[in-house]
């Protein structure tokens, strides 16, 4: 792929080196004079198109002042050949270039051949990271945060697997443990109630309240009458989970994947309780780091953590100010805790399927169980704090009517993702939801079901659709998008052609970004910003009615952003429609 971004920052790198070499070979710089430094691209255009700082950062190390450097590395500089029509100096020492026609042409001639592989690259080196997202437990309807944490994920999914890394994306189902037997005890509660009365039968304070436990109570009695009424209630409560989990584990795959998301595994908690957890457990007590206390086995958390802050440089007083505490493994009744499990799994992770890199999406509530995992991978020997990585999302306050909407799983009051994408598109809710992990959404239902420029993923593919619609009409007049070599790009020579093809230049440069920071949501302001300067480009540079040539070279460059906004909406699985 050719991030033409990056091509152009290190072009310019290279002229400056070479002039700096230029000028050590004349003795006006020492002999071997090397400059460091970065070319960014400047706020106001006004200033080129790139600025370069080496003339200030090389003062202290060359003897002398920036400006001077400047001098003397634009009187030793060749622009002959090169992607830049001129070159200047701004106030104490800035280097400041201006692109010429040639980049311009090059940056559309790179999306018409690349096609679809414009916006890949080999920055993962084949890397295998597995991305963890939704893993909500399997005892109800999947709700307004799995439809984030969805998003999310397999938004940042699609973008690793662009910066060239091997993607896996997982979902871990909680399908052992307490939450598994208080979903049993809530719907043993409400089959009995069908049979002897609701006031016959306690429901259980920390059940499961919502009408999905009802009807899951009805369906098993469908199938089973009153056989299971005077059953031990341990097989009462097996036959019950299992049968919850036979019915919501496919509703969960079915509303993923009318929401846009596959797997590629579905990982059962339940795999590792045939002795995995013990064997992961046994190890860290081989290693030195479990104790047991009160009858139970506790992992020496505090120690393990205080270890790697001493390693960080941290001060004696800086750890005391951490709070740290133990965890227990195993309780003194034999049973292995939550943590235990989550620590096996990702042992499974990183050790047995050897991913090189493991992502977890999850909620901001987790943050405090982050390190700890972390600390016991590392305890494991499995260098949990640099393979292991988590992404906190924060909460979505569902609007409507200007009214906040109120959820809660435990009382039932809830909107289920199933219940969401019956009312909104799926475009909608997957371009909402794939906003900035750390900042909290406030999800607007009204907004997301207009159908005007206000809604920025109709606003973003209405772009699509117009340029759709401009290349058939076109087409009825007898033109057809030119091939590359046969247009002349130098004619496009306005400001807005100008904006426009940078905006185009800056996908691959956007992936990158958003991979380095597990931020998807840069593809949403990148793809929006894409399409508001393709309209501002359709409302100054006339298409149709232009000269032959013009109209040509204007028609190639609506394909191009064409291509470019169904990439990136691809992306982040939105669709790009061809009429609206």
């Amino acid at each position: 792929m050719s991030n033409m971004i990056r091509l152009a920052k290190d072009s310019i790198d290279k002229m400056l080196q070479d002039a700096c070499a230029a000028a050590a070979a004349e003795g006006i710089f020492p002999e071997g004079a090397v400059l460091e430094g970065s070319v960014e691209i400047p706020k106001d255009a006004s200033n080129g198109d790139y600025a370069a700082n080496h003339a200030m950062t090389g003062a202290r190390t060359l003897h002398m002042a920036p400006r001077k450097i400047a001098e003397t590395l634009l009187a030793h500089m060749d622009l002959s050949g090169s992607w830049f029509s001129s070159v200047e100096i701004a106030g104490p020492g800035f280097i400041n270039f201006r692109l010429a026609d040639s980049w311009y042409a090059d940056v559309l001639r790179c999306i018409a051949s690349e096609g679809v592989d414009y916006c890949r690259s080999d920055e993962g080196k084949g890397k295998r990271i597995m991305v963890e997202f939704v893993s909500a437990n399997p005892t109800g309807p999947m709700h307004m945060g799995n439809a984030r944490g969805g998003v999310l994920g397999d938004s940042l999914a699609s973008v690793l697997d662009r910066a060239g890394y091997t993607v896996e994306r997982e979902f871990y189902v909680n399908d052992a443990g307490n939450q598994i037997e208080k979903f049993a005890a809530s719907i043993d509660a409400r089959y009995r109630q069908l049979i002897l009365g609701e006031d016959a039968v306690a429901f259980p304070e920390d059940g499961y309240h919502g009408e999905d436990i009802k009807d899951l109570a009805k369906g098993f009695y469908e199938l089973h009458g009153d056989s299971f009424l005077n059953r031990d209630e341990t097989e009462r409560h097996d036959a019950m989970a299992e049968y919850g989990l036979s019915v919501n584990i496919p509703k969960m795959r079915s509303d993923l994947g009318r929401y846009g998301i596959e797997y590629d595994t579905w990982f059962f908690e339940s795999a590792l309780h045939g002795g995995y957890i013990e064997d992961s457990v046994n190890e860290l007590t081989k290693r030195g780091y479990t104790y047991e206390k009160d009858g139970a086995l506790w992992l020496a958390t505090s120690r393990i953590l205080a270890e790697n802050a001493r390693k960080t440089g941290k001060s004696e007083k800086e750890i005391e100010k951490l709070d740290l505490k133990d965890d227990v493994l195993r309780r003194a009744n034999g049973f292995y805790t939550y943590f235990a499990a989550d620590i096996a799994y990702h042992r499974n992770k990183l050790d047995v399927r050897g991913f090189d890199k493991a992502i977890n999406i999850w909620g901001a509530d987790h943050h405090g169980h982050v390190a700890r995992l972390k600390g016991a991978l590392d305890a494991l020997g499995l260098d949990g704090e640099h393979r292991l990585d988590v992404v906190l999302m924060q909460l979505v306050k569902l609007v409507e009517n200007g009214v906040e909407v109120r959820m809660s799983k435990r009382t039932g009051k809830m909107i289920s993702l199933s219940n969401l994408l019956d009312d909104i598109p799926v475009d909608a809710a997957r371009y909402f939801f794939n906003s900035r992990p750390e900042s909290p959404v406030i999800f607007d239902l009204e907004l997301a079901k207009r159908e005007d420029s206000d809604n920025p993923v109709y606003y973003v593919q209405y772009a699509h659709a117009r340029i759709c619609s401009i290349i058939r009409n076109l087409k009825e007049d007898g033109f057809d998008v030119p091939e590359m070599g046969a247009v002349d790009f130098a004619l496009l020579a306005e400001p807005a052609e100008y904006e426009l093809i940078k905006q185009l230049a800056l996908l691959p440069e956007t992936i990158r970004l958003a991979a380095r920071d597990y931020d998807p949501s840069l593809i949403n302001k990148y793809v929006t910003d894409l399409a508001g300067a393709f309209h501002r480009f359709y409302n100054t540079c006339r298409i149709r009615g232009a000269a032959k040539d013009l109209l040509e070279a204007r028609l190639a460059l609506a394909d191009c952003v064409r291509r470019v906004i169904a990439s990136s909406l691809g992306i982040i699985g939105v669709s790009a429609p061809e009429k609206m």
